[in-house]
This record gives structure tokens, C-alpha cells and sequence, in this order.
């Protein structure tokens, strides 16, 4: 794992799509968007009903290896408002023992304004951590530093006559973007307008591998 600097403080970038946070022993992740394909399958649409356990499982087995005090995820964990009650009983399950071993923070998106009770920890609309914001999307009116989720970053790079695209972090001097942890989420070009209007100029697509971390420029 290979630290970086944001903002005065050192954070990780983790190839599974998470962030940590060595000082706080603080594990971030964003837009889990569970029970998507029970979404999906509302509409007639019928997809296999495993992204939620297999991103559950996934942060179970994170969580597991890097041990977090305390785990925040950064929005649009539900991929709707009935999301929690739709979960099978193993994800149920797989839920409710992250939460309780760990603080369990949950940053309400614009895919779940309400996170029922029933799945355990806190739900705010966003916090402030030892002088960095966390909210589900990127303010760009708001000067102080900031990490967010919401737009599923991706890089696409042409290597070796072969297209490769692999989710991204996208940061910039204030602004620092995760990728989505869920299972069943599509993505974003890193030089999207939409992104380059959040975090501003100068911003990089951070690709996490297992012992280096690989910096892009970003631009339109």
C-alpha cells in the first residue's frame, strides 16, 4: 500500500476502490449502490441478485485486512430509498456485522436521502474530519478540502493496442473524488466535464495497484 499526501494529511488509495486513512484507521468507500439489480428486475429488467452480497463480501474481506476503527461510506449506498428493505438475508447478515464491529458512518446521496435504522450506524448529510469534508458530491463553491464520491471515476488508457479501463481516483489541490466500491456500478470518464467542473484545474486520476500508485494528468 503506498501512502499519498492530500491536504496536509497521508491517505492510501486501495485497488479494491477505497481509501484509508492510516491516522484515523479510517476506511472510506462510495457508492455501494446495493440491491441495484433487484432495482432492475422491478422494471423487468432481470439481472442476477448478487451485487449486494458480493459487495458486502468484498468490504468484509477489506475490512478484514486492513483493520478500520471506523468505515464511512460516502453515498448512494442504497441505489434507491427501498433499497434496505430488499436485502436477501445474507446481505442482511453481512451488514450487520460490519456495523457492529466497526463505527459505522453513513453519508446520505442523492440515491438514498434516507438509510433505515435497520441496518445499523449513523446516517448524516455530511461531516467534518480533522479539517476535510465529507459529502457524497464534490462542491465546487466550497473551498475547503473535500472527499466525496457520486460521478464513478474511470480511466481509460490504450496499453500495448489494448483499451484498459480501471476505476479511478480523481483528485486536484482541494477535491479528491473516489471510485465506486459497488459491484454493479458503471463509470465516469476521469476528464468528464462534469468531474473537471467539481474538482477544478489541475486535477490527476490516481490508479491504486498493489505496490505503486500511477498518476495521470486530467484534462478536457
Amino acid at each position: 500500500m503506498v501512502r499519498f499526501s492530500f491536504c496536509g494529511h497521508d491517505l492510501i488509495a486501495l485497488p479494491q476502490g477505497a481509501l484509508f486513512w492510516p491516522a484515523r484507521r479510517a476506511l472510506l468507500v462510495a457508492d455501494l449502490h446495493l440491491e441495484k439489480a433487484s432495482w432492475f428486475a422491478r422494471g423487468g429488467q432481470m439481472l442476477p441478485p448478487y451485487d449486494s452480497i458480493a459487495t458486502l463480501a468484498d468490504l468484509t474481506a477489506l475490512a478484514a485486512s486492513v483493520g478500520p476503527a471506523e468505515i464511512w461510506c460516502l453515498g448512494d449506498s442504497f441505489h434507491d430509498t427501498g433499497g434496505c428493505e430488499r436485502l436477501p438475508e445474507r446481505a442482511c447478515e453481512l451488514l450487520a456485522a460490519l456495523t457492529h464491529a466497526h463505527r459505522w458512518t453513513w453519508i446520505t446521496g442523492n440515491h438514498d436521502p434516507v438509510v433505515a435504522a435497520i441496518v445499523g450506524g449513523e446516517a448524516v448529510a455530511e461531516a467534518e474530519l480533522d479539517g476535510l469534508i465529507l459529502r457524497h458530491e464534490a462542491d465546487p463553491g466550497d473551498p475547503r478540502p473535500e472527499l466525496s464520491g457520486h460521478f464513478h471515476p474511470k480511466l481509460r488508457i490504450h496499453r500495448r493496442g489494448r483499451l484498459v479501463s480501471r476505476r479511478c481516483f480523481v483528485m486536484s489541490e482541494t477535491k479528491l473524488i473516489l471510485p465506486a466500491f459497488g459491484a454493479l456500478t458503471g463509470g465516469l470518464e476521469a476528464h468528464h466535464p462534469e468531474i473537471l467542473r467539481a474538482v477544478g484545474p489541475g486535477a490527476e486520476a490516481l490508479v491504486p495497484l498493489s505496490d505503486r500508485l500511477l498518476r495521470f494528468p486530467v484534462a478536457a
